[in-house]
């Protein structure tokens, strides 16, 4: 069973986003998504300063199954990408939702992180795609 921690916000794309008590946005994948793509070799992550819109792809994850985009969660700038997950793209299988976080976004809506799915709803997302959609 994924898991899927209550405090995050989610996307039907596999990604998750966590408002920081600055207001920005820090974002990855799920860990249903690194489970489906496999071991992750190799991440291409916006730099910080480019524009990205809620829904539209923004980075590419490459894996030894597949290749898959990675959705923006929200609109805004990217302020910082992970550049240790670049350098070392395992991290984001090992832990998804601590060192291998991919983006943080300073988001042009302040509450465009309420719009996206609660820990339950992407627990139903998960159980609906049977395991075939991927991040």
């Amino acid at each position: 069973m994924s898991k899927v921690p209550d405090e995050l916000g989610y996307t039907k794309d596999h990604e998750w986003a966590r408002k920081e008590s600055d207001g920005r946005i820090t974002v990855g994948i799920t860990d249903f998504a690194q489970s489906q793509l496999g071991d992750v070799v190799y991440l291409n992550l916006p730099e910080a300063g480019t524009a990205v819109t809620a829904g539209e792809p923004m980075g590419e994850i490459e894996s030894t199954k597949s290749v898959s985009d990675v959705y923006a969660p929200v609109s805004g700038t990217v302020v910082e990408a992970n550049s240790a997950c670049v350098d070392n793209p395992e991290v984001v299988n090992q832990d998804p939702y601590g060192v291998g976080w991919m983006v943080v976004i300073e988001a042009s809506d302040a509450s465009a992180a309420g719009s996206l799915l609660t820990a339950k709803q992407y627990q139903e997302v998960i159980a609906e795609t049977g395991g075939e959609e991927q991040a």
